[in-house]
Order: structure tokens, then sequence, then C-alpha cells
């Protein structure tokens, strides 16, 4: 399983929410750029960028940071937030990302996911974030009826690379994965699932290793910043 720490980017700044709201924020860095590469000299080999701003104006606004991140660190990089049309796509990859992860766009246009993923092979993932079960939009500012297994089952047939499973209710909150949710997702479908929200111990991500097979690998954010999760310790649990 592969460990993606997460550099969310609000302003300018790496940054962690409490469940997504925009008014809990935490400061970390200044400097993304130089985030990510204490992330990288720790081993990871993988990074998981949010633009947390993009995710509300349905645009990127962070763009700036992110590609610093890509010119300076040799890692492959996944970015989620205001990803909504071939264009940015596009841009983005051609930029360096490795993945492009589409949320809102996968509920309001999944025409556009399958679209994307024919044209970008392995390059695009999708976001799943839900609370209760139920998927949420536009920065998880809008609720939807749309569940969430049934989301990722609706694109078994598009190519898509992975679905990144968050839950908002423990993103951010120090209060572990919802692993019984995430396992359920991810014995439901054939792609590759990647859970994020709540992970704060070794202990979490041993908990995700026992989701079996589909289970691709985990985000922590605000555990590495805290210092709750050492990188190295966290990297050496996952590939054991």
């Amino acid at each position: 399983m592969i460990l993606y720490p997460a550099i969310d980017l609000k302003d300018g700044n790496a940054v962690r929410l409490v469940h997504g709201d925009m008014a809990q924020e935490t400061v970390f860095n200044e400097n993304p750029a130089a985030q990510a590469l204490e992330f990288v000299k720790a081993g990871c080999e993988w990074l998981h960028l949010v633009d947390l701003n993009g995710a509300f104006a349905g645009e990127p606004v962070n763009a700036a940071p992110v590609e610093a991140i890509l010119e300076q660190t040799k890692v492959p990089a996944q970015l989620g937030g205001g990803i909504r049309d071939m264009a940015t796509i596009a841009r983005w990859i051609d930029k360096g990302l490795a993945r492009v992860i589409l949320g809102t766009v996968a509920v309001e246009n999944p025409d556009l996911v399958r679209e994307a993923a024919k044209e970008f092979p392995g390059k695009v993932a999708v976001g799943i974030d839900a609370r209760g079960g139920r998927v949420a939009t536009k920065g998880w500012a809008t609720e939807t009826d749309v569940d969430a297994t049934e989301l990722a089952k609706s694109f078994e047939d598009a190519g898509v690379a992975a679905i990144i499973y968050t839950d908002i209710n423990r993103d951010g909150a120090m209060k572990g994965p919802n692993v019984e949710a995430t396992a359920a997702l991810a014995n439901a479908v054939s792609i590759p699932v990647i859970a994020s929200g709540g992970v704060s111990s070794l202990d979490d991500l041993r908990a995700l290793k026992s989701c079996g097979a589909q289970l691709n690998g985990a985000i922590s954010g605000r555990a590495l910043y805290d210092g709750a999760i050492d990188l190295k310790e966290a990297l050496a649990v996952m590939k054991a």
C-alpha cells in the first residue's frame, strides 16, 4: 500500500482544516514546496495535493504553489480541487502532474470523467467525499442524495486509475478513519481505492491494510504535521 502525504493549499499556504470547514484552518507551512521536499526526503513515493480555494471557486486558484511543488520534487503527485473541464485537466498533465482527481464533476458531469480517463489513461482518479454515505461536492459545501458506493460502481467501466474515498466527518479530526465504510467501498468495486480522512496513528494504517487488496493506499495530513505519525515509520508499516 502507498502512503500519500497530503498538502492542502489555501491562500498559497499548506494548511489543514477540520471536517473541511474553511473557517477551521491551521497553517502548517507558508512554503508548500518546502513542505513537499520534506516529505520526499523522508521517503514518500507520492504526494496528494488539494487546491481548497479551487474546490470552492470551480477553477484552479493555488496553481503557483502546485507548479512549484511539481518543479522541485521528483515524485508523482495527484491533485484535486477546481478541476472541472478538459482544458484544465490537459494543462495540469502537461505541467507534469501524474494524476488529476475529479470530484464535483464525477457527480455533475460523469461523461467528462469518462472522456478524460480515455484521453489520459492512468492519469484520472475520482474523488468521492461523503457524509453518512452520501456524496458532498463543491468543496464539501453541497450535499447530494448520491450514494458513495453507487457512484463508485458507476465508473467501473470508465478506466479510472483510482477512487479516493474521504469520510468528511473524520477528516482533520484525528479520530481515526472510517475503516468499515472504506472496506465496504473497496470491496464493492474493482477500481483501486485510496482511503482519506482521520488517519491519526500507525494503528489506523494497520487497520486500513486489513481492508483487502483493493485498498491501494491511504492519505494522511494533520497527523504528519502534528507529529502523531512519523512518516518514515508509517512508510515502513505500509510496505510490510
